[in-house]
């Protein structure tokens, strides 16, 4: 395996940030009818990197960015019984790079990042019918809790 480097992002890193951003959004596409056609975009990542409230990650290998994954606390609901929880997103890794572990150590890493700010709830949402990526979050030691369900009444 390659010596993989996972370290915070950096403003000078957003040009590939946004690069994987589209990537997501062109693997997800098969799974959510209700995404706009074109161009969109999920994330403000340079908010999100600037941010004090999340840690937005980046695994290199030979200096090549090749993955990314965020942690971002927010507050929990009044009927929660944890105050926050960090959100999980951003999980990307180049295809040529999959297989090799790298979202199982940046999740570790945003894991101890969370921990370390007292958080110990971490969440995230994943596509139903997406089966590697729930095998994979199962595998990191996720359990499926509530699933949204929706319907077009057009």
């Amino acid at each position: 395996m390659n010596n993989i480097t996972i370290r915070p992002a950096t403003l000078e890193d957003l040009p590939i940030l946004y690069e994987f951003e589209q990537g997501i959004i062109q693997a997800e596409r098969p799974f959510d009818p209700t995404l706009k056609s074109g161009h969109i975009n999920y994330y403000d990542l340079k908010a999100l990197t600037e941010s004090d409230q999340a840690e937005v990650l980046v695994a290199e290998v030979a200096g090549e960015v090749v993955a990314s994954g965020y942690a971002h606390i927010k507050d929990g609901k009044d009927f929660q019984s944890h105050d926050q929880f960090a959100y999980l997103g951003f999980m990307f890794v180049k295809p040529d790079h999959r297989g090799q572990g790298i979202i199982t150590q940046i999740l570790n890493e945003l894991k101890s990042w969370s921990q370390s700010r007292g958080i110990n709830e971490i969440r995230l949402e994943v596509y139903n019918d997406n089966d590697p990526a729930v095998r994979a979050y199962e595998k990191a030691g996720f359990k499926k809790h509530l699933v949204e369900m929706r319907m077009s009444i057009n």
